[in-house]
């Protein structure tokens, strides 16, 4: 064999040995890619599934709340053209009539209203309306109780000009203190500062709510009003019912308007169940959320 041959055996040899080289390096990857990627393809597979499971539990919630609705309407409808627009008006009078009778009292203290804006007389003029489109569907309504509500002031003026039928509504509207009104034993002021919780509704107590919009920056007006005067006071049983819902600003506020605190008391009233009462009447924007319904929104392993 020449040298030239033998040049080109070796050339060759070297040529086939790379190439084998190179193969064995696709082919030991082609393993690790394969896992790779399926590694990738279960975690797609997993985070869809996951997505698609909380799409259904909100489509299913949704087409509750819409045969809810639906039935509810029915019910409404079947009830309204059984009585007539003038029978459904004087059984309401009726019932509101009997609670100034016999009902227990809730009463809007308005002797803070210095403490709010124009704008804010505003809102509270509104909540004052919503409040009382609230007892007037009560089944159990109470007596209503403005106090320290002077003709000549703003607030006044607001509820007339923004209230249709303000002066007409069947509430007990006054100059006087709630000092003056009521025995201070038979009193339990409402402040998100007091330490106990409300229990009860009580038929024969009168429960003070401050005449503040929520939005008022100063705090522990009301529960130093109250603490002053020597009275009972309380809170709505938040914390031992409901808890924080997880939220991207954290925030959490326990301060209600008055036409949601009383929303509350007349469900607890109807239904003796806090959890109820707590869930129709604080807004999800308020950051808290009942406890049972907390156990709901665990994530699980797979979900983290």
């Amino acid at each position: 064999i020449s040298k030239t041959q033998r040049q080109r055996g070796c050339f060759v040899s070297k040529v086939n040995d790379d190439l084998l080289a190179f193969l064995r390096i696709d082919v030991e990857l082609e393993p690790l890619c394969d896992r790779e990627e399926a590694t990738c393809s279960k975690n797609v597979m997993r985070k869809q599934r996951n997505w698609e499971r909380r799409l259904e539990a909100k489509k299913s919630k949704r087409r509750e709340e819409k045969q809810r609705k639906k039935l509810s309407k029915q019910n409404k409808d079947v009830n309204e053209s059984q009585l007539s627009k003038r029978v459904l008006k004087a059984i309401t009078k009726e019932r509101l009539e009997e609670a100034r009778r016999a009902g227990p009292g809730l009463c809007v203290d308005l002797s803070m209203i210095d403490y709010l804006s124009a704008k804010e007389i505003s809102r509270l003029a509104c909540q004052i309306r919503r409040l009382y489109g609230c007892n007037k569907k009560a089944l159990q309504p109470f007596r209503i109780f403005l106090t320290e509500l002077k003709e000549d002031s703003l607030l006044y003026k607001e509820c007339v000009r923004m209230n249709d039928g303000f002066l007409n509504y069947l509430i007990d509207v006054t100059e006087d203190s709630w000092l003056h009104l009521f025995p201070s034993e038979d009193v339990i002021y409402l402040t998100p500062d007091a330490s106990q919780a409300l229990e009860y509704v009580e038929e024969d107590k009168v429960y003070i709510l401050g005449g503040l919009v929520d939005e008022t920056i100063q705090k522990k007006i009301s529960y130093t009003r109250a603490k002053e005067l020597g009275v009972r006071t309380a809170r709505l049983p938040i914390d031992e019912y409901m808890v924080k819902r997880p939220n991207p600003k954290n925030f959490h506020s326990k301060i209600l308007a008055i036409n949601q605190v009383f929303e509350i008391l007349l469900t607890f009233r109807d239904t003796k169940d806090w959890i109820k009462a707590l869930a129709a009447g604080i807004p999800p924007g308020k950051g808290y959320m009942v406890a049972s319904a907390a156990s709901t929104d665990i994530k699980t392993p797979e979900e983290l």
